[in-house]
């Protein structure tokens, strides 16, 4: 059994979940301590608690220490990832329910379910563009079709909005999964800008707030010389909420930027936030974007041959994940910081994959 420590690094949430990936896939047995140890409520909230029930579904795992606020967890898997018809919910993790992010439980199975044999479909409801994770925006622009040049065959629907605090949202995601090594990525270029393309979306307010987003955002990136085609719309949601997600599309690479709306906030300063941030990304010429930076990780550790990109700061997200993955000894990371490089060269040896 591989032991981990959950409080290396950024100490957060992504070492429980690439964890209970790569033990999903290999079948290798984890202990994981301290989980979460670093943040203001440690251990495992709902989202957490329901990625390990996520993981452990598709792979017929004996788990022990799964409860709400646990700081240790054993997972041990008894088959290898299967694909099927699963639907998870994380408002069923606490009572009266929760907006956890499926995001973060859907970057759990996703790769698992990629290299199982046959197609999956997975009902996954909760939060859904929330903070301090992935909206389903960002996975649908940026995180997919990143990853399909790899040869990921997946696509997320999403069949309902759900925002912080009430959650409610429902996403569904198909995989076709093939137990066969994925392809490689070489991405040190991004090329040239092609549009910024993205969606302002309101549920259950008035249609003024996604077209004065819009608007906002449209105004700013055209003083930049920025092609834009942002689109405004007004959706059905079980709770107001708001929110602009833009994404950067390039040559070889896209990169994904939002800001979520809260009462009290100008419509115009949340999209200023979002312009701001794909500005100060699209100044630095480089093709990932941060968040796309750590979640390359994962799939890159199932290829059949050494893949490297340069990203626009190597987080402490990203230095979490090298170095969860070379607990595995799946890969041998390098990351040359002045650069901006990481280099992924697998070296699996051993397990179900």
């Amino acid at each position: 059994m591989i032991n981990i420590d959950g409080s290396w690094g950024e100490g957060g949430g992504q070492i429980l979940r690439t964890c209970l990936s790569l033990a999903t896939i290999t079948g290798q047995p984890v202990r994981i301590d301290r989980i979460r140890a670093n943040r203001k409520k440690p251990g495992l909230a709902a989202q957490h608690l329901t990625s390990v029930r996520a993981a452990a579904t598709i792979c017929q795992a004996q788990v022990n220490g799964d409860t709400l606020g646990s700081m240790t967890l054993e997972f041990i898997p008894n088959c290898p990832p299967q694909a099927g018809q699963y639907s998870f919910d994380v408002t069923q993790a606490r009572s009266g329910g929760s907006a956890g992010a499926v995001t973060l439980i859907l970057q759990t199975i996703l790769i698992p379910l990629a290299l199982a044999n046959g197609s999956s479909q997975v009902i996954l409801k909760g939060g859904t563009h929330v903070p301090w994770s992935p909206p389903v925006t960002y996975i649908q622009e940026v995180y997919l079709p990143t990853i399909s040049h790899l040869g990921v065959q997946a696509k997320v629907k999403l069949n309902a909005w759900g925002w912080y605090p009430q959650g409610g949202g429902e996403v569904k995601l198909e995989v076709t999964g093939s137990k066969q090594p994925l392809g490689t990525l070489q991405l040190l270029e991004r090329g040239a800008l092609r549009q910024v393309r993205g969606l302002a979306v309101v549920t259950e307010l008035p249609s003024h707030i996604p077209q004065r987003m819009a608007n906002r955002a449209d105004n700013l990136l055209q003083q930049a010389h920025i092609p834009t085609q942002i689109k405004p719309v007004r959706e059905r949601g079980l709770a107001p909420g708001a929110g602009i997600f833009l994404t950067a599309e390039y040559e070889h690479s896209c990169a994904g930027f939002s800001a979520l709306g809260r009462r009290g906030i100008p419509a115009e300063q949340v999209a200023e936030t979002a312009v701001e941030e794909l500005l100060s990304f699209h100044a630095q010429a480089l093709p990932v974007d941060p968040f796309l930076g750590d979640q390359l990780l994962l799939p890159l550790t199932f290829t059949n041959n050494t893949s490297q990109y340069r990203v626009a700061s190597i987080s402490k997200h990203l230095t979490t994940n090298a170095w969860v993955i070379e607990q595995f000894k799946l890969a041998h990371i390098t990351i040359e910081q002045d650069q901006k490089l990481v280099r992924i060269t697998p070296q699996i040896e051993s397990g179900f994959w």
